[in-house]
């Protein structure tokens, strides 16, 4: 598979997952509740989900039916394969049922456990943010440009996001306060977006916890081809998910990990 077969491949499974999501977008669609640690207990699930999901897995096992899947709504299929996509048809559910547009959808491409390609696309306002880990661009409404991570020198002058601190066990959060105690800004809310933002420049520290596989992987290659950093709190591989830190710059990410630390 070539890189130009590859990006035209995750161009055509965004577009198709993205039609089967948009006609449940702000209707009055139902909702079912998978229960869970990290939302307090709700964590929703909507049939856009599963539709966007079933598309894409159908592409992918047509084209390339040795590749493996790892799937938020339908599992693992081939895990042990030495090419295995990620998916997340809608990450961001809770303010996806909220009418909110931040939430996209994550196709990540693993080769040999490490991710070779990802994707986040926002159908609603028509985005994508895509790399390979040496590249990474953003295709939308304001037309094609190559994503650059901005160099913030100092944690002090940072702008960190996470989706909710609520989401987080109290030692967890207790360290995330550290490091929000002392950055320039601090804003809730945005899941994928966030880290999106990291790879465009706007953003410089996104920290998380309770992560899946499939909340990350696709992401990772983004912030990577754009010039940043994702590791898991120790310092060590995302790809599990967990808790996670990216950032823009080395400094920044550096001194979040100390802080972390304790």
């Amino acid at each position: 598979m070539t890189a130009v077969a590859l990006d035209a491949f995750v161009h055509d499974l965004a577009t198709k997952s993205g039609e089967a999501i948009l006609p449940f977008f702000r209707t009055a669609l139902g909702v079912e509740d998978k229960g869970g640690p990290r939302g307090r207990g709700f964590d929703p699930v909507t049939e856009a989900d599963r539709a966007a999901e079933q598309v894409m897995r159908r592409m992918i096992s047509t084209a390339f039916p040795e590749h493996g899947i790892i799937g938020e709504e339908f599992g693992l299929e081939r895990p042990d394969a030495a090419y295995v996509w990620a998916l997340d048809p809608i990450d961001g559910t809770k303010s996806f049922i909220s009418g909110m547009p931040a939430w996209g959808t994550l196709i990540g491409l693993l080769k040999d456990g490490k991710p070779v390609y990802g994707m986040m696309h926002q159908p609603f306002i028509k985005e994508r943010f895509f790399g390979d880990g040496g590249t990474a661009h953003y295709l939308g409404p304001a037309g094609k440009r190559r994503l650059m991570v901005r160099d913030c020198g100092r944690l002090e002058d940072a702008i960190l996001f996470t989706t909710s601190p609520l989401l987080m066990e109290e030692p967890d959060r207790a360290a995330f306060r550290a490091v929000e105690d002392v950055v320039r800004l601090s804003r809730y809310g945005g899941d994928c977006y966030a880290y999106c933002m990291v790879a465009a420049g706007l953003v410089d520290l996104v920290i998380e916890t309770g992560l899946k596989d499939h909340d990350i992987i696709a992401l990772v290659p983004v912030i990577e081809g754009a010039g940043g950093i994702v590791t898991n709190w120790e310092g060590g591989s995302p790809v599990k998910g967990g808790r996670v830190v990216a950032a823009g710059s080395p400094a920044v990410h550096e001194a979040a990990l100390e802080r972390l630390k304790g």
